[in-house]
């Protein structure tokens, strides 16, 4: 499997959708916003209708950036392989018995709150294609350490 930049997981493709529609939205109240604010008059000294216009380029920016990563996802569904690909949940031992479970999922719906892992990052980087068992070491900007991946889950209703 290669990765590209966009690889996305089918819920992130799901997620940058909804936020598209949601701009969508937002947009008309916007555009009426800047339609009232320049209705007041002398617009060189508007500051509502400089907030209203800069909110607006704002939102219309926001959706051509959304837009692109649409045009430019490569969505992958995770493979029931044994081996860390995107989309797949993977439990990671640190030092001594420090464990974490991470889901390794696209560079933009990285979310370590949320456990989710880029496959772009130092750890996905160093887990991604490897199996239960493995010891990999992974080159972090702070310094090297190494990590032993305990278990890799397909399905996170297994969870």
């Amino acid at each position: 499997m290669s990765l590209t930049i966009n690889s996305m997981t089918p819920a992130g493709y799901q997620q940058i959708k909804d936020q598209i529609r949601q701009l969508e939205l937002d947009r008309p109240g916007r555009i009426k916003q800047l339609q009232e604010a320049r209705a007041l008059g002398d617009l060189s000294e508007n500051a509502e209708y400089s907030a209203a216009k800069r909110d607006l380029r704002h939102l219309e920016s926001r959706l051509r950036y959304l837009n692109k990563l649409l045009q430019y996802a490569e969505v992958q569904e995770p493979t029931t392989s044994a081996i860390v690909d995107l989309g797949k949940f993977v439990t990671i031992r640190f030092a001594e018995d420090d464990m974490d479970t991470y889901q390794i999922v696209g560079k933009f719906e990285a979310d370590l709150a949320a456990s989710k892992l880029s496959f772009d990052s130092p750890l996905g980087r160093a887990v991604l294609a490897h199996s239960v068992g493995d010891t990999v070491t992974v080159d972090a900007p702070n310094g090297a350490y190494d990590v032993t991946i305990t278990a890799i889950i397909s399905d996170p209703r297994i969870l």
